[in-house]
């Protein structure tokens, strides 16, 4: 937009742009906080450097991503996003039972476990089996983004 001979510039030409709004390809950074349907926050960056991230590659959910689409640097969101469009419905195969011979010793409920190269979370432990669910915690749960664009690189 360009403008000219305004009241308050004399006689000189301004050039003013407009904000570039972000869009696949573009390496974004962004402030986000996280939230459950019942108001628990599970993620935040706030009070720490801010996420950066690739519009569109997969690096993030697809939710996200499309959250993000169409900011401009300052401007801010908040969005609802559906388990598919997040880590997807749980699915009940990724709970397995296996052997308490089978597995390592000391494994208590809570604790992480890899499975492969699958991160799981030890769900039950009895002398016969230990239980684990490799589903993603969030796995399941819709989510809600508070999204801010910070800069687009």
């Amino acid at each position: 937009m360009r403008i000219r001979s305004c009241s308050w510039c004399l006689d000189s030409d301004i050039e003013m742009t407009e904000a570039r709004a972000a869009k696949n390809g573009d390496t974004v950074q962004v402030h986000y906080t996280g939230t459950l349907d019942d108001g628990e926050q599970f993620d935040s960056s706030r009070g720490r450097d801010p996420l950066s991230f690739t519009v569109g590659s997969g690096q993030v959910n697809g939710g996200f991503d499309e959250a993000v689409r169409g900011l401009t640097p300052g401007q801010s969101r908040t969005v609802h996003i559906e388990p598919a469009a997040a880590y997807g419905s749980r699915d009940e195969a990724r709970v397995l039972s296996i052997p308490a011979a089978e597995a390592p010793d000391g494994l208590r409920v809570g604790d992480r476990v890899q499975m492969g190269n699958q991160p799981a979370l030890v769900t039950e432990v009895t002398a016969e089996t230990v239980t684990v669910d490799a589903n993603h915690e969030l796995a399941g749960k819709a989510l809600n983004f508070d999204v801010q664009l910070i800069s687009i690189d």
